[in-house]
């Protein structure tokens, strides 16, 4: 759901090598967690890479609401891949999502940065309230609130914190439509919580092993 859709140049020059940096340290640390397995899951792989599919042409769609907003998935990939095969999955759509346009090149680690904590959360939220809520599809859709929140809040924070080169506008103000673009981003966000549950649901139904024994 948050997606930072600036040009290139929005950013200086030293907050776009900054936020590309901490995107290559996670997505390296996931590198190193999924080849330090004893055997690959080549059932999770072959999943992941369908997600890659599916997200990115979801990713595409875009709603004609505050200057467009698109769901995501990314909290749903969390839930179905986990957070180390995520990171790999957001940047790899966030790169093909450059590459037509959508976003700038500068901006992927920004927005990789972004995904990766709907897909943390996504997957952290799914499992911890697992005791909690055991049905499948209020687990899921709750999980994908509070990882979309969570991606609002890490945008705002990377926007006011870099600024925006060429807007002659304060803090306060950027603060103001950052804020007004989270709330219309929340609201189509329970249309995705919505999707994730219900494809969640039918994927514990009909494939739990797809979730893990341990989820279901």
């Amino acid at each position: 759901m948050a997606h930072i859709h600036l040009e290139d140049g929005s950013f200086s020059l030293f907050y776009t090598i900054l936020w590309w940096t901490a995107a290559i340290i996670l997505v390296g640390i996931a590198i190193y967690l999924m080849r330090s397995e004893k055997k690959p899951n080549r059932r999770k792989i072959t999943l992941a890479a369908f997600c890659t599919a599916a997200a990115f042409a979801i990713f595409q769609v875009s709603i004609p609401i505050f200057g467009g907003v698109h769901l995501n998935l990314t909290p749903l990939i969390g839930i179905l891949v986990g957070p180390a095969a995520g990171s790999l999955v957001v940047l790899i759509i966030n790169i093909l999502s450059a590459a037509i346009g959508h976003g700038g090149w500068g901006l992927i680690g920004a927005n990789a940065l972004v995904n990766i904590v709907e897909v943390f959360i996504g997957y952290s939220c799914f499992r911890l309230l697992k005791s909690a809520i055991p049905d499948l599809f209020s687990r899921a859709g709750i999980a994908t609130l509070a990882g979309l929140f969570c991606g609002n809040i890490m945008m705002i924070l990377i926007i006011v914190i870099s600024g925006i080169q060429g807007v002659n506008q304060s803090t306060g103000q950027i603060l103001t439509g950052l804020s007004l673009l989270a709330a219309v981003n929340m609201g189509v966000a329970v249309i995705e919580a919505f999707v994730s549950g219900l494809i969640v649901a039918y994927i514990g139904k009909v494939r739990p092993d797809l979730l893990g024994d341990d989820l279901v």
